[in-house]
């Protein structure tokens, strides 16, 4: 699985999906005016990007371990403080930060519990931690129609949907062995259109995250099979399909 690549191919991927994503995860875990707040796993800089807009200059910061993904952020929001490193080691200080947002990384992150303990940590007390994670679990997510047909010719693919966070109640877990109280769970649901089934599927061909990973490793005539069974689950577009993901919020003691 592969995140260190170029920033474009992670905006066709998942920025498509993250980019309406971001507004409704901001406004689930109570961002407002006035705020300082951190993008944990920033990507790209969909959930930056609203951030910043919200917020305005000097109160947004971001991290991400993909070098790629923070240059790209860098230059896309230039007045976020946007740096490398990994959720499970922040490189902030305590109490630095209103809020602590998390959208769409915990389920790749090393250690969750830690990580989500590390956004507490660089949060106030009474401040707030977010997290959300697209639903493969129970196939309401974005990419499910790609596993489903992974998983008519390889059973044993794995569709992500054993990833912490990706079922009802794995992030409220999570938040609360972290040490956040009054935790709440919910499900946020967003739409992207495709133009046909070329422009869904071309993402896939890019080598991006997990789905991409499997593509990668296909010869050309698996991968011609894949699609046709993609292709098949598919309008013959345009066509709009719905991404469900699971979003908790805490408050930090």
């Amino acid at each position: 699985m592969s995140f260190e690549v170029a920033a474009g191919a992670y905006d066709a991927y998942m920025g498509r999906w993250s980019v309406p994503l971001a507004p409704a995860f901001a406004t689930f875990a109570g961002v407002s005016a006035g705020e300082r707040v951190l993008d944990v796993g920033c990507g790209t800089g969909a959930l930056t990007g609203h951030l910043r807009a919200v917020l305005g200059p000097g109160a947004v910061a971001a991290v991400d371990p993909s070098g790629p993904f923070v240059e790209a952020v860098r230059a896309r929001v230039p007045d976020v403080d946007a740096q490398t490193g990994s959720a499970e080691a922040l490189p902030f200080g305590a109490g630095a930060f209103d809020a602590a947002l998390a959208q769409l990384v915990v389920h790749f992150m090393a250690d969750p519990v830690a990580g989500v303990g590390e956004m507490a940590r660089v949060t106030r007390p009474g401040g707030r931690v977010a997290a959300c994670v697209w639903d493969h679990g129970e196939g309401s997510g974005p990419l499910a129609v790609f596993w489903r047909a992974v998983r008519e010719g390889d059973p044993a693919a794995d569709d992500e949907s054993g990833r912490v966070g990706t079922r009802p109640g794995d992030l409220s877990g999570v938040l609360t062995a972290a040490g956040l109280r009054d935790v709440v769970e919910d499900r946020i649901t967003v739409e992207v259109t495709f133009a046909d089934v070329a422009d869904w599927w071309r993402p896939f061909t890019l080598g991006v995250g997990p789905g991409g990973t499997y593509v990668a490793r296909l010869d050309d005539d698996a991968r011609a099979d894949l699609l046709a069974r993609c292709t098949r689950l598919l309008p013959a577009g345009p066509f709009r399909l719905r991404g469900s993901a699971w979003a908790c919020v805490g408050t930090v003691a």
